[in-house]
């Protein structure tokens, strides 16, 4: 049985006083079955959690005037980028990458300014694994459906042009496939094969989804996984691991 991806087009731009599942729901043309992946986006996770800020209303401090000053960028949205990250990885040629408190490296803390009213931007989600689990608790309350839901968000990569879509939340599914101790097609053992799961499935929802549809949900139907409480903490890499630091 091939795997499906079926865009899941919301009626109307999230509110925070929207009931998210009942969106969901009602939007689908399809009703869910044991063992989809819902992937949905990180902006309407943001938006519907009241992580949108008034990029006006926001207070320079005197490092970020600075920054914005050598880097050409708006003083107010760097002190945003400053409030939600933990280190500043690197800055070069007007891009700002960080390490978020959630412990992702990305550039510009995941602020992002599209799809959002002018003036305002969405922050990345407090707790993505904490969202996840309560979209897939909810469904289950309402559906009966045992499935697994992941978060996604637009993250580029250092060594590659352009970007893709990574988990930034899970809840129900493991993370990360791991091959080690088994054989390939000729026999050959497996030492250190592990495949992120989680973000090929937001890469593959992506393709549905895109950025200008109007479409941040999507179901994947058909992909065998592990049902786990796997968490994103998983599949960050470690200080002790990590080359690059």
């Amino acid at each position: 049985m091939s795997v499906q991806i079926i865009p899941i087009h919301l009626k109307h731009d999230i509110q925070p006083t929207d009931d998210l599942i009942e969106l969901i729901l009602s939007s689908s043309k399809t009703t869910f079955e044991n063992g989809d992946v819902l992937v949905v986006s990180q902006k309407i996770i943001s938006k519907h959690e009241g992580r949108v800020v008034n990029i006006k209303s926001i207070i320079p401090s005197e490092l970020s005037i600075g920054i914005a000053s050598a880097y050409d960028k708006d003083p107010k949205l760097v002190q945003a980028i400053l409030s939600e990250s933990e280190r500043i990885v690197r800055m070069e040629h007007g891009v700002i990458i960080v390490q978020t408190k959630h412990g992702f490296v990305c550039a510009n803390a995941g602020i992002d300014e599209s799809n959002v009213e002018n003036g305002y931007a969405t922050l990345l989600p407090n707790d993505s694994d904490k969202s996840a689990q309560e979209i897939r608790l909810k469904i289950l309350q309402q559906t009966g459906k045992k499935i697994a839901v992941i978060i996604s968000d637009t993250f580029g990569r250092p060594f590659r042009m352009g970007q893709t879509d990574h988990a930034i939340g899970v809840s129900g599914m493991d993370t990360i496939l791991h091959y080690e101790g088994t054989s390939d097609t000729f026999g050959k053992f497996l030492r250190v094969t592990a495949t992120a799961i989680v973000d090929e499935l937001c890469s593959a929802a992506e393709l549905v989804m895109g950025k200008t549809k109007k479409t941040p949900t999507a179901i994947i139907r058909n992909f065998e996984f592990k049902e786990n409480t796997g968490n994103i903490r998983s599949i960050i890499r470690s200080d002790e691991e990590d080359l690059f630091k």
